[in-house]
């Protein structure tokens, strides 16, 4: 019997499933520093490490093998003490981490000696003081400085502008400038009472024409997808033509900062997907400072989808007779329902399911066709539709 153009009409119906998106793992803290291994006595013990989290977590510190007389800080790894007998404390381990990951530094030792001295360790000063300051305007510069042994520090200056204070506690100096002049050579140091560092020397020129503040433009895009690389940078320029400095407030977990061009930037994982709020990018001049308006950064989830489609094999001709010489189906497929533009071809009659995956976030329409070994083909099944997150 000749076999009709038009096959029975097929049953088709579409059951869908997302993939799922596979979190980022997990990056973990870092932690340095040379804990002092000798102590004398009755004198006060102190040790401060580094440690940071790529991803900004907070951090706990915890120590094994800790030493009786020994105190910890578990928000900053802070070790303190005042050891009141000799005695010889080993394997001791400074451990950080960030909830997930755990390090620690290596194990190490302290012996508690009765006699003799222990090295002092010289303090550490730094930052670096403006070089310009206008009549009228006030100026202030407060220096960084930490101590490895723990020792009270003391700052001192040589040169100090008269028209300026200084605070042998902080460092601090500052004062409002009442006329034009250069104020050379001036020095500011800190000593721990045994050893004295200093800052290089420096001068303040002051003049009598007001700063100009500088200005600050740029639109930051608003969103990113998960996955895909952020990226803004801000247009910025100095009527004096003074060097201009960027800092940012709120900064997103996954994104990086650049201080000298405010270019925000950076990857989001599909684990940091959200809203990150209030995100202000501000320019300076070192005595003025100017700000984007406020803005905001929405990570979206592009998790590409599937659609599994079902139907059932048809085994008749349009004329009743039966059907022998079926090949396959066609699956037509697209993101309208009267332009059905791509095409999956499945060459084989007993397969009536099929799963078509990577798609991305939209609506799908799906029509399937059967063929048969001498290309004759059906009649399209009814349309069935899915909304692909």
């Amino acid at each position: 019997m000749r076999f009709s153009s038009t096959l029975a009409a097929i049953a088709a119906f579409a059951s869908f499933a997302g993939v799922v998106s596979a979190q980022a793992a997990n990056l973990p803290p870092t932690i340095s520093g040379t804990p002092p291994t000798v102590i004398k006595v009755k004198t006060s013990y102190y040790f401060q490490p580094t440690a940071k989290d790529p991803e900004g977590k907070p951090l706990k510190f915890s120590v094994v093998n800790k030493p009786g007389w020994m105190a910890v800080s578990a928000n900053s790894g802070k070790l303190m003490g005042y050891p009141k007998s000799p005695a010889v404390y080993n394997n001791i381990i400074l451990r950080v981490s960030d909830g997930v990951n755990t390090v620690s530094l290596p194990a190490f030792s302290i012996t508690v000696n009765s006699t003799g001295t222990v090295a002092n360790r010289a303090p550490t000063i730094s930052g670096t003081p403006a070089t310009t300051a206008t009549v009228g305007t006030a100026y202030s510069f407060q220096p960084s400085a930490a101590d490895a042994d723990g020792n009270t520090l003391g700052f001192s200056i040589t040169n100090r502008p008269s028209w300026a204070t200084f605070s042998t506690t902080t460092g601090r100096l500052s004062g409002t400038p009442t006329a034009t002049g250069t104020f050379s050579n001036i020095v500011i140091r800190v000593s721990d009472g045994t050893t004295t560092t200093s800052l290089p020397a420096f001068s303040i020129n002051v003049t009598n024409t007001a700063n100009r503040a500088p200005v600050i433009s740029g639109t930051p895009v608003k969103s990113v997808n998960a996955g895909s690389a952020y990226s803004f940078r801000p247009t910025a320029s100095d009527a004096d033509g003074n060097t201009l400095t960027y800092s940012i407030a709120n900064r997103p977990s996954w994104a990086t900062f650049s201080t000298s061009t405010g270019q925000l930037s950076g990857t989001p994982s599909a684990s940091q997907v959200g809203t990150y709020s209030n995100i202000v990018i501000s320019v300076s001049d070192g005595r003025a400072t100017a700000s984007l308006p406020a803005f905001s950064i929405a990570v979206v989830d592009v998790s590409n989808g599937g659609a599994t489609l079902s139907w059932t094999a048809p085994t008749t001709n349009t004329d009743g007779s039966t059907l022998t010489n079926l090949a396959g189906y066609r699956i037509a497929y697209g993101t309208s329902s009267s332009a059905l533009t791509q095409t999956v071809q499945v060459a084989n009659p007993s397969v009536t399911n099929y799963t078509i995956s990577n798609l991305s976030p939209g609506t799908y329409y799906f029509s399937v066709r059967a063929y048969t070994s001498n290309g004759t083909e059906s009649a399209g099944s009814n349309v069935s539709s899915k909304v692909v997150q």
